[in-house]
């Protein structure tokens, strides 16, 4: 129904994120139905260089760095869609290494230890960098989700997306929380 329409996207998956359940388990499933919800949504918002993409018609990539929460929401959420003639493709890894021509990377909570070295060897990479970890976008992440009561909300570092070349909507920025960062890059 809103598949063409990003703003009303957003208006359905901003109601599904006010409704999470109160029940633990259910409540951690839907969270992450809708922060894939979300993911899919953030690309209709992000302007890449064209040299982010090795065709015009290459699949756009989604990575999921360390430990994957979303099971298969991802994967169900994308399924089908494409964005400015790019079809979505998810991938996994362990590693960054096997990530840098994605462009966008999901940080798992996994990988927190490892944040600076991660953020290090891929900011300045057109790629949109996404997490849930506390403080990820003040430390030089784009889009960081983060609770409000029961709410999926997200906060997103515009500088950061300059510093790796990518544009952020208007849009998507007056929907988000803007942050700057708390370290300046070198």
């Amino acid at each position: 129904m809103f598949r063409n329409d990003p703003i009303g996207r957003w208006f359905c998956f901003l109601l599904c994120a006010l409704s999470l359940a109160a029940e633990p388990a259910r409540a951690q499933t839907k969270e992450y139905q809708v922060k894939a919800a979300f993911l899919l949504n953030f690309t209709q918002f992000v302007q890449w260089p064209a040299a982010s993409f090795p065709s015009p018609s290459a699949p756009l990539c989604i990575g999921v760095l360390g430990e994957d929460p979303f099971g298969a929401a991802l994967d169900e959420v994308i399924r089908g869609e494409s964005i400015q003639d790019h079809k979505l493709t998810v991938r996994r890894a362990r590693r960054i290494e096997d990530l840098t021509d994605c462009q966008m990377v999901f940080i798992s909570k996994s990988e927190n230890d490892q944040m600076p070295e991660i953020l290090g060897k891929i900011n300045s990479h057109p790629v949109v960098t996404v997490s849930e970890v506390a403080g990820f976008a003040k430390e030089g992440g784009i889009i960081n989700f983060y609770r409000d009561q029961n709410k999926v909300r997200f906060e997103i570092n515009p500088d950061a997306a300059r510093q790796n070349g990518v544009k952020i909507s208007s849009q998507l920025l007056q929907l988000g929380k803007i942050v700057e960062s708390s370290v300046k890059p070198k």
